[in-house]
C-alpha cells in the first residue's frame, strides 16, 4: 500500500512538472499581456502543487529526522505560497479586459 502511495506521489510530481515547463514555455511565447499573467499564475500553481508533493513525498519515503522534517515543512510552506500567489495572481489577470 505504501509503495503504490509513493509511485503515485511520483507519478503526480511528473506530471506537475510537465505542467510546469508546459505554462512556462507557453507564457515566454505569447506576446499578449494578459495571457502571459494568466499561464504563470498557472505555472504558479503548478510549481506549488508540485512543491508540496515533493515535500511529502521525503516525509513518506525516508525515515523521519528532525531535519527532514523541519526541511520538509519548509517546502510545504514555499508550495502553499505559489499556489496562493499563482490563485491570487490568476484572478487579477482573469478580471482585466483584454
Amino acid at each position: 500500500m505504501v509503495n503504490a502511495l509513493h509511485w503515485a506521489i511520483v507519478i503526480l510530481i511528473c506530471l506537475t512538472s510537465l505542467m510546469s515547463v508546459n505554462f512556462s514555455y507557453k507564457a515566454r511565447r505569447t506576446s499578449d499581456t494578459r495571457q502571459r499573467g494568466i499561464l504563470s499564475a498557472r505555472l504558479n500553481m503548478s510549481m506549488g502543487v508540485m512543491l508540496v508533493f515533493i515535500a511529502l513525498f521525503m516525509m513518506l519515503a525516508f525515515n523521519g529526522s528532525t531535519v527532514k522534517v523541519i526541511i520538509s515543512g519548509l517546502i510545504i510552506v514555499i508550495g502553499l505560497f505559489n499556489l496562493f500567489a499563482g490563485i491570487r495572481n490568476n484572478s487579477v489577470y482573469r478580471s482585466m479586459k483584454g
